[in-house]
């Protein structure tokens, strides 16, 4: 039987969206508030979900405090209370947007599960903005 199972963690991170060899003007555009040269932040919401056969031994897809450790060292460690331009690796040359964001977690996260194991990560900037990604 193939399952899904998600947990659920959050962490806050302040960005500015830009392009450096863009005008301040074409950023402002492109990007608006978000632009802020000052940056601003948001409280993410974070959802990764694991897909694979259910283990006959443990009844697991994958253990749970597993999941919560591999989440809290490749994510909550790295981004939490972190701007992200300016702290995080990842971001000084990539634009930090939610898609950029989820794509660079699902990356930092896939590589830490079992290869049978099917992932797919979504991510809440705010209440009504989010992202999925699952590495297709």
């Amino acid at each position: 039987m193939v399952v899904t199972v998600s947990r659920k963690a959050h962490f806050n991170a302040a960005h500015r969206l830009y392009r450096k060899d863009w005008s301040y003007e074409k950023n402002e555009t492109v990007f608006g508030k978000c632009n802020n040269p000052n940056f601003h932040g948001h409280n993410y919401e974070l959802i990764v979900s694991v897909t694979g056969e259910i283990d006959p031994e443990t009844g697991y897809v994958i253990d749970m405090k597993v999941l919560k450790d591999i989440i809290k060292s490749e994510v909550e460690d790295a981004f939490d209370h972190k701007n992200l331009n300016v702290e995080v690796e990842e971001f000084k040359t990539l634009n930090p947007t939610a898609e950029n964001i989820a794509v660079v977690i699902y990356n930092k996260v896939k590589p830490k599960l079992d290869a049978n194991l099917d992932l797919e990560i979504t991510l809440y900037e705010t209440p009504r903005n989010f992202v999925t990604y699952s590495g297709n």
